[in-house]
């Protein structure tokens, strides 16, 4: 039995605390990469350089689906706070680090504070808003993170430049100690009290299994293939103890009937596959923006700004657009705009301007925003509130693990292209694993921007490749949304879906 108060002026205040928490787990994501050449310097380690960023993605992937359960059990308040906190005592330490290894150790902190933020923040704006105001707020809310990921490097900068490292990571105490006040005062919400048997070892076994598999895909490069194979071990075993433990525990952590819904597992299946596409705009497009069109850094970074400006532009139209298209019709556009997209990419070559190569992020960035809004509000308004949170955090786990394979996929792809279409230009000496390293440092040359007449073909070669298997994403992302069983907005209402009613004076 759960109700949730507010009168207007306090639900506009819980919205700035959900809004600053949203910022604060999404501008840790970028702001910290204009300091690294400082942090390097101070704290040495340049070979763990990729962990700074790894174990925040990592530890924040693999506890946001148990945070949402959590906060289905014992509220959304409580785990928001406790998710805070962990944020910011992750980030007084990360400030205090003393060597790469404490940085990395203090980043997974943050990491696991961030999985409870976001899940959360999304959730309770869904639990105060229905229908077409429902709509509205889950679209300011991605306009919050794709602003928090714009700002992010400039604030970094600034920051780095005028004061110290530190302070990317102290700047957010201020901010989280005002949003943990604002929940604390404004937010009311009366959750029946009753005893729960917590799935600690289901919990357990889904952070190990996902932590693995995680470790194993974005650190491929530097391991070897006795580690991971001992990591995809762990991966297997974890999960198959883990469908055991949830068959038969009293209150699964992973409610399997609610990830095996129809609508959750398409819902699931587009984003993740939709995001594996988005990938290669993020870490690879840039790439050839500089190595094969020749633009300098501050251009490469272009195909980026344009999908992060375009999936919430997506998000803050998609009201005017349901006006006019079903939810149906919409969600298809957005699943059907990102193969759309992806088919420009093929036709980039030499002397295309940045205009025109930004078509295709900007188009693929726009689905993407349609096809997640839709489905973030689909969800919301048609499961009830002892299952929201869990559904919730099920759509941004499964946003974060496709980016996650994206990378790793797209990559491999993109090494065995280089080697392919080396070898077809006549280069014999790749009979070595160290010839096949400097190549690829060669490439790596390349891609930053250097000159090399004879290999910049190779790496357009292989970049269309990448391109290629994008858009293999891209085409079974519409084909998932086909299946995603649609409701009209009006109908999306959750009121009497509560297991009480969640009322908003």
């Amino acid at each position: 039995m759960t109700a949730i108060t507010s009168r207007p002026v306090r639900r506009s205040l819980i919205v700035v605390c959900i809004m600053l928490s949203l910022f604060m787990s999404a501008i840790e994501v970028t702001i910290v990469a204009t300091a690294m050449p400082q942090i390097v310097r101070d704290l040495g380690g340049f070979a763990y350089y990729s962990w700074v960023f790894s174990a925040f993605l990592l530890t924040q992937t693999a506890t946001t689906v148990i945070f949402g359960k959590l906060a289905d059990i014992y509220g959304r308040k409580p785990m928001i706070i406790a998710g805070t906190v962990i944020f910011l005592t992750g980030s007084v330490l990360c400030g205090f680090a003393w060597s790469m290894g404490s940085m990395i150790a203090f980043r997974l902190l943050q990491g696991i504070g961030a999985g409870a933020m976001q899940p959360i923040a999304v959730t309770i704006a869904g639990d105060y808003y229905v229908g077409r105001e429902r709509l509205r707020m889950q679209g300011a809310l991605s306009a919050v993170w794709a602003g928090a990921a714009m700002v992010g490097p400039i604030v970094g900068g600034l920051l780095v430049e005028h004061l110290s490292w530190s302070w990317i990571f102290w700047v957010n105490v201020p901010v989280g100690i005002l949003t943990i006040l604002g929940f604390v005062f404004f937010m009311r919400e009366d959750v029946a009290h009753r005893e729960h048997r917590i799935d600690y070892l289901g919990a357990g076994l889904f952070a190990v299994g996902t932590a693995a598999f995680l470790i194993a895909l974005t650190q491929s490069a530097t391991l070897s293939w006795t580690e991971i194979g001992l990591l995809a071990a762990v991966t297997l075993l974890t999960g198959l103890l883990f469908l055991v433990v949830e068959r038969s525990a009293p209150e699964p952590m992973i409610a399997l009937d609610l990830w095996g819904s129809r609508l959750l597992a398409s819902a699931n299946g587009s984003l993740l596959c939709g995001m594996m596409a988005l990938a290669g705009v993020t870490s690879y497009l840039p790439m050839y923006f500089q190595g094969v069109l020749g633009y300098s850094a501050i251009y490469a970074g272009f195909p980026l700004m344009v999908m992060m400006v375009t999936w919430p532009m997506a998000s803050a139209t998609s009201g005017t657009i349901l006006r006019y298209l079903s939810m149906r019709a919409t969600l298809r556009l957005g699943g059907f705009l990102i193969p759309t997209g992806a088919v420009f990419l093929l036709f980039l070559k030499p002397g295309t301007s940045v205009i025109v190569a930004g078509i295709g992020p900007a188009l693929m960035g726009f689905g993407m925003g349609l096809l997640n809004i839709t489905s973030v509000i689909m969800v919301q308004g048609t499961i009830e509130w002892s299952k929201r949170a869990s559904a919730t955090a099920a759509l941004i786990f499964s946003r974060s693990l496709g980016n996650t394979l994206g990378v790793a996929t797209l990559g491999a792809v993109l090494n065995f292209g280089i080697v392919l279409f080396a070898a077809a230009q006549g280069r014999s000496e790749l009979t070595t694993p160290e010839h096949v390293s400097d190549l690829l440092a060669m490439i790596g040359n390349v891609a930053g921007g250097a000159t090399d007449p004879s290999l910049q073909p190779v790496l357009d070669a292989a970049l269309h490749l990448t391109f290629w298997v994008m858009l293999g994403f891209a085409v079974i992302t519409a084909l998932i949304s086909l299946t995603i069983p649609t409701r009209e907005l009006e109908t999306l209402t959750s009121s009497s879906r509560e297991p009480e009613s969640v009322q908003v004076e």
